[in-house]
């Protein structure tokens, strides 16, 4: 009997327009329930396609847009998006980019989370951006605090925050979505700071999205079983 898929698994269809990604969700079939659509796929008809994985296959989306503006237009942006029942969206955790998110979904299930520190950056490229001296872990800590308050209904943190945030009394009853998570054995690629599948969810995570170890896997459904299983041990 074929394992279920488990929605703590989260795939990212990193790969470059609609045809490829629904290629890929046919191959992987029933052994995945939820799939995330970035920025790398939006010209290549990637709102198309999460409308077409929600509505025609049942699939749970997470469309990460990390959208950041000015609070009329993050409002506005995310009204749009909303209407169409996606189940999460991201946007920066800056507190008046989640205000505006959380009044542009009023009413509709959409799930905001909020970018705390992007998992491929380190102290060094702070530096560089101009942020604020300190422990890269706080400053994430801190910046998933004041999301939260901000009316955040989660945060993407790496898997070295997750276990810090959910400690967090702003924490309770909301969502940390963990990118960085590499199966034990599995290419780092350009992430900085990272876990192994159960490692993020014993720490904490409710949901784990990895990329490449899946799709660049000879065989992607049974990688994605293979994660399944390591999360169910």
């Amino acid at each position: 009997m074929p394992m279920p898929a488990d929605d703590r698994l989260i795939v990212a269809l990193d790969v470059p327009n609609v045809v490829q990604g629904l290629e890929l969700v046919n191959r992987i079939g029933d052994a995945v329930s939820f799939y995330k659509i970035g920025l790398g796929m939006l010209t290549g008809g990637g709102f198309a396609l999460a409308n077409e994985l929600k509505q025609e296959l049942g699939k749970r989306v997470f469309l990460d847009m990390k959208l950041f503006d000015i609070g009329a237009t993050v409002e506005a942006a995310v009204r749009g998006i909303a209407q169409y029942d996606l189940d999460f969206l991201t946007v920066h955790g800056d507190p008046q980019v989640v205000r505006a998110a959380a009044e542009g979904r009023k009413g509709r299930p959409t799930q905001i989370l909020a970018v705390t520190v992007l998992t491929s950056l380190d102290r060094a490229d702070l530096d560089a951006n101009l942020i604020k001296a300190g422990d890269i872990h706080e400053i994430t800590l801190e910046r998933a605090a004041r999301a939260l308050e901000a009316g955040a209904d989660g945060v993407i943190a790496s898997p070295q925050e997750a276990a810090m945030i959910r400690a967090l009394p702003q924490a309770a009853g909301k969502l940390i979505v963990t990118p960085g998570v590499r199966p034990a054995g599995a290419a780092v690629g350009d992430q900085k700071r990272i876990a192994t599948p159960a490692q993020a969810i014993g720490d904490g995570a409710d949901h784990i999205v990895v990329g490449r170890p899946v799709w660049q896997a000879a065989d992607p459904r049974v990688a994605a079983q293979v994660i399944v299983a390591e999360l169910r041990r």
